[in-house]
């Protein structure tokens, strides 16, 4: 069994698309799974043991150029792939598949795909409430019932570069780690505000931690204010990573974790794939569609009538499903973590 999964633009879906892959090695244990994917994805597939490959995608996100699919698919006719399965719903993620002329092609129904996908789905939104079901649906035969229990994303992290990271930003363990994931790529609806970040950095620094945080180099005006709403005593306690980390850096650092406090983003996914003790802050977005996966987790958000509303800056303009969720909410749900952790290791792999 050779399968391509045309998997996701966003870091949040790819993690989602891991049971994915479990699945199909469950009913197929040497089956070989190639990732078409953004290049940006490569060091979350290198953690996910089931992939084989990551086939580069040459196209940018939202770009069409069929040019290049169209060599792409050509070039994939030699590996003579039994499946396709497409996670993305759009018209051009399908073309590559067909292209590469591979017999089984699956995805559910989207931007006028019939004719490329020949295994077309109709989604039952009711049936498959989450985005991980539907990555897992499309892995199974036609209206096949999903795994009672559906395997949740389990990243390992490459040892060897745990050592060189800790290296090469100057950091230690020697304190247990509080990992703040501040950002969030979507927009300012889902981030909570940073003088409540700083609020509960600050307990926790009190009680001897540490803080790391995390985030892209968009996120490196908002670490820097929490870094400096802390009282002066702790900021040595306080490393921001924003912006300075490759993805491949912050997925190993993350797994040191003590426990960690993010708002609905990426980086949340793969704190939940690591198995770390995590707090999830919901403001503009839902639990309902795609919650973290892990055991150890407290959802916290206020649940007002104006949310979730999913959009990315406030609609009223006033934020009140963030602001006006408190920082001891938070760190009431990340003692409640804490003290239900049992400490699950981090599976590592050496290079």
């Amino acid at each position: 069994m050779k399968v391509l999964v045309v998997g996701p633009s966003w870091v949040g879906d790819m993690v989602m698309a891991q049971p994915l892959f479990m699945t199909i090695k469950q009913h197929y244990p040497s089956a070989d799974i190639d990732v078409l994917a953004p290049d940006w994805s490569r060091p979350l597939l290198e953690r996910m043991p089931e992939v084989r490959n990551e086939i580069v995608m040459p196209v940018g996100h939202g770009s069409l150029n069929l040019k290049s699919r169209k060599q792409l698919g050509l070039s994939l006719r030699a590996e003579n792939y039994d499946q396709a399965i497409v996670l993305p719903n759009s018209f051009k993620s399908a073309l590559v598949p067909a292209w590469a002329k591979i017999p089984l092609r699956t995805g559910w129904r989207g931007e006028m795909r019939y004719g490329l996908l020949n295994d077309l789905r109709v989604l039952d939104k009711q049936r498959y409430p989450l985005m991980v079901e539907r990555f897992v649906a499309l892995g199974l035969p036609k209206n096949s019932p999903l795994p009672e229990n559906l395997p949740a994303p389990k990243l390992v992290v490459n040892q060897a570069n745990v050592t060189a990271s800790l290296e090469r930003y100057q950091l230690n363990t020697d304190k247990p780690v509080l990992a703040l994931c501040s950002g969030a790529e979507f927009g300012p609806a889902k981030r909570w505000p940073e003088q409540h970040y700083a609020a509960v950095a600050s307990e926790w620094l009190a009680k001897d931690w540490q803080v790391w945080l995390f985030g892209s180099a968009k996120d490196q005006p908002v670490a820097e204010l929490i870094r400096q709403a802390v009282p002066a005593r702790y900021q040595e306690q306080v490393v921001s990573l924003a912006g300075n980390t490759s993805l491949a850096d912050a997925v190993d650092l993350l797994s040191l974790a003590s426990a960690v406090i993010s708002n609905d983003s990426g980086l949340m996914h793969i704190a939940a794939a690591l198995e770390r003790p995590l707090v999830v802050v919901y403001g503009s977005t839902s639990p309902g569609f795609t919650p973290p996966l892990n055991k150890q987790k407290e959802i916290v958000r206020l649940g007002l009538s104006c949310s979730p509303c999913f959009k990315r800056e406030c609609p009223l303009e006033h934020l009140n499903c963030l602001k006006e969720l408190m920082p001891d909410q938070v760190n009431q749900a990340l003692n409640r973590v804490i003290g239900k952790s049992q400490a699950v290791p981090v599976e590592v792999v050496m290079p």
